[in-house]
């Protein structure tokens, strides 16, 4: 029989060609090492890169911002929706697995449970609700009752690199398969098939390329897009393709396909809303349909995966019929895939887009409030900042007030737009702009702050901008007045002293100053409490020139105002510019006993848990707490009698104190016993907006505290006096005590300082006389009246 041996393998022998050609085998070796070499030190630094990123975190720069806690009181007015909406901004969900925290509802019950990442270490609660209030709240394990409840800060931004941005951070699992199917089908259909680079594309895009003699052809992955948006530009070169490419290689090394999936989900670019870039889907979810990520339909999974080619081209809040065309081509696309039937595809494309109303979400953005809290972290953490990573960083700001002060603006300003539009000043159809900052006067926490209009159209924070405050700055030298006298020994000035309000004519240095009243109406001797609330010109620089202006400047800068203001007679009525904020802080001096309180927006900075700044503004003693008291009475007299008493046809009832002021601009600052603001409107150009502050800013104001007042309802009303501090009848024409015949009011003096002599009753009025204007020449030749109220009497 034959057999048949399967023979050896044959093997190889290369030793006779090295042998041979030894040169071209050096030369192999030598090419072989130049190039694989270099290619596995660059694989090797960027797997570094990398593995830095994903270690620390891919979003560790990012600075989430908070809100003020939410608190909730029993009888507070408020429905259960909106405290749901609420906790679904702070990113509860109702999964017990949360570790942010959950909630649960019941027809008219809400269940509120804090996670272990919750801000506050509390117990959970119950509220009941009844007719649109909360009747109680309890805890569910003791049943013990709650009077005060605080909800977990509302997620407001986030702040990358400096950059403005939101973004809500979501795992794969939360996902919903439709939004994956969606994306792949428009942006990598063989994503969970290629190791992170797609042959076929990239063939494509040459061939387009090269045929057409252009660089638009795209052929990233996915996983190349990641690459791309964490670690390199924009630019189109050749080095940054090869850094592409090694970024990505290393990217499906240390990663799955989910986990890339997931950090792409966060990273992706998905348009603007208002003033923030919103990054990440989870963010896109809330800004454009106002749901939560898994609670999206076909139809919005497929518009926020066409978005991601052109977000701002299909940009659906401005663009929504080309939102719309983008949308069904990726629904065709699911649909060419097999992830959606042809009903489905049907059912889907004749659905509108349905996005959520504007203004819900954009009021309380705060922009302005943002860009300011951005900066006091800056000054508080500095370069510190990057180097700790992800920072949560919890504000002052109280979203529903921030939505108040836009509320209040939209329905005051149209009045004030309409006037300059009447008078011709609104030039080239350029309107006035506004500030407002509301704050706690006792902490300088800032609540809301808005810094103009519009933050799309203008990022001047006017809030900064610096202006003459005009009259709402005379309260400080009123103050200077009062304190002049009970520190040095000087004067003894009170709210019932009198000064002459007539035409005067100041020789300073070299210069003139012939200052003026408003409507050249001069009232002759008043007290300094009518002054005040009359805001007289005259009988205000007639006062500071008697206690001196360095006391009014000095006054001024520890009430926290800028060092540019000088001692000359022009600042008695505001002529120094300030800003809104600054007048908001110094102001905190009356509302808040004489304490000076510098506003803040930052509440405390934590990094994994731990704490690492705590907010503690700046605060000093800059009056006599009983000097504070006197001026608050006397503010409130501005508002009971004076040039603010039209604050009452407003629908404004509390009790509250205040100032209005008129320049270029217009100005109110005021304040109930918890909440200070101050409102300015003007032109950036500075041209006269012609409408004092009563009419321009005093409107915002009464707007934004009534809102205010129902959203925090309180019956509290400014403290009693403190000691040191008696109560007087004195007639309120001359100053003196009351007597026989004279007026009555009762008022406030320091104990010792209070009149000693009795009026003298004026002799019976005439009838055809009663308050007719006596008139004199001014020093510059105009005539100007005196007006010599009924009962009082000039001297």
């Amino acid at each position: 029989m034959v057999t048949h041996e399967k023979p050896a393998e044959e093997q190889i022998d290369v030793r006779p060609f090295v042998q041979r050609h030894p040169w071209t085998v050096a030369l192999l070796l030598t090419l072989f090492v130049a190039a694989v070499v270099p290619a596995a030190i660059a694989y090797a630094r960027y797997y570094r890169l990398v593995s830095r990123t994903l270690n620390r975190g891919a979003f560790s720069n990012t600075s989430n911002i908070f809100s003020a806690p939410r608190v909730l009181t029993t009888g507070e007015e408020i429905s259960l929706d909106s405290i749901v909406t609420g906790l679904e901004r702070a990113g509860y969900t109702q999964s017990p697995a949360n570790p942010k925290g959950w909630f649960r509802t019941a027809k008219s019950t809400l269940e509120v449970h804090p996670g272990s990442q919750s801000y506050f270490a509390v117990d959970p609660v119950i509220v009941d609700f009844s007719k649109g209030t909360i009747a109680s709240m309890h805890t569910p394990a003791t049943l013990e009752k709650v009077e005060r409840y605080q909800l977990e800060p509302e997620l407001i931004a986030n702040i990358a690199d400096k950059d403005r941005e939101k973004r809500r951070l979501v795992r794969y699992n939360e996902i919903p398969p439709v939004l994956v199917q969606a994306v792949i089908s428009a942006e990598d259909k063989r994503f969970f098939k290629h190791l992170g680079i797609d042959p076929f594309r990239l063939a494509k895009a040459a061939y387009v390329d090269l045929k057409y003699n252009r660089k638009e052809q795209g052929a990233s992955t996915i996983t190349m897009q990641l690459a791309r948006s964490f670690w390199l530009d924009k630019k189109k070169r050749f080095r940054r393709k090869f850094s592409e490419l090694m970024f990505t290689m290393v990217l499906e090394k240390r990663l799955t396909k989910e986990q890339i999936f997931e950090n792409y989900a966060n990273q992706v670019y998905l348009g603007r809303n208002e003033s923030f870039s919103v990054q990440g889907f989870g963010e896109a979810s809330r800004a454009y349909f106002g749901k939560r990520i898994s609670d999206l339909t076909l139809p919005e999974a497929a518009l926020l995966a066409g978005l991601i080619q052109r977000p701002s081209y299909f940009n659906p809040k401005r663009f929504p019929e080309r939102a719309k065309h983008r949308r069904d081509v990726v629904l065709r696309l699911m649909k060419e895939n097999g992830y959606i039937t042809a009903s489905q595809l049907a059912d889907a494309v004749k659905q509108p887009i349905r996005l959520v109303p504007p203004r819900v979400e954009t009021s309380s953005d705060a922009p302005y409030f943002i860009a300011l809290l951005n900066d006091e972290l800056q000054n508080c953490l500095g370069d510190e900042q990057e180097s700790r990573g992800a920072l949560n960083v919890y504000s002052t700001l109280d979203p529903d007030l921030q939505r108040a002060a836009t509320e209040a603006i939209d329905s005051a300003m149209p009045a004030v737009d309409a006037y300059v539009k009447r008078r011709k000043i609104a030039k080239d159809g350029v309107l006035p702009q506004v500030a407002l900052i509301a704050i706690d006067p006792h902490t300088g926490e800032v609540k809301a702050l808005i810094g103009g209009r519009d933050y799309k159209e203008s990022q001047l924070n006017h809030a900064l901008a610096m202006r003459q405050p005009g009259s709402v700055f005379k309260p400080f030298v009123y103050a200077a007045a009062l304190t002049s006298g009970v520190q040095d020994g000087g004067t003894v000035y009170t709210p019932a002293s009198t000064v002459v309000d007539e035409p005067t004519t100041i020789q300073f240095g070299n210069q003139i100053y012939q200052p003026s009243n408003f409507e050249h109406t001069f009232y002759g001797r008043v007290t300094l409490r009518r002054a005040l609330a009359k805001s007289m010109n005259l009988a205000t620089v007639k006062l500071a020139g008697d206690i001196g202006y360095d006391r009014v400047v000095r006054m001024a800068r520890r009430c926290g105002l800028n060092d540019q203001i000088q001692p000359t007679p022009s600042v008695a009525l505001g002529a120094y510019e300030t800003t809104p904020l600054e007048i908001a802080g110094a102001y905190t001096v009356f509302a808040n006993r004489g304490e000076y309180v510098k506003p803040t927006f930052l509440s405390r900075v934590s990094n994994e848990g731990q704490t690492l700044l705590s907010g503690s503004p700046d605060r000093h003693r800059a009056l006599d707490p009983r000097v504070a008291f006197l001026m608050q009475d006397m503010l409130e007299e501005v508002m009971r009698s004076g040039t603010a008493a039209g604050v009452r046809s407003h629908g404004f009832k509390l009790q509250a104190a205040g100032k209005t002021g008129t320049t270029r601009d217009g100005w109110f600052a005021g304040y109930t016993p918890d909440l200070l603001c101050v409102v300015w409107v003007g032109f950036d150009d500075n041209r006269e907006l012609d409408l004092e502050g009563a009419k321009s800013a005093l409107p915002v104001w009464a707007e934004f505290m009534k809102r205010a007042a129902k959203i925090h309802p309180t019956a509290r009303r400014f403290d009693p006096p403190p000691p040191g501090v008696i109560s007087v009848n004195i007639d309120p024409w001359s100053g003196s005590l009351t007597g026989p015949g004279c007026d009555s009011r009762q008022q406030y003096f320091i104990d010792g300082t209070q009149p000693h002599t009795q009026c003298t009753p004026p002799p019976p009025p005439d009838p055809m006389m009663d308050m007719q204007p006596t008139w004199l020449p001014t020093s510059a030749g105009a005539a100007a009246q005196i007006l010599i109220p009924s009962g009082a009497r000039s001297q």
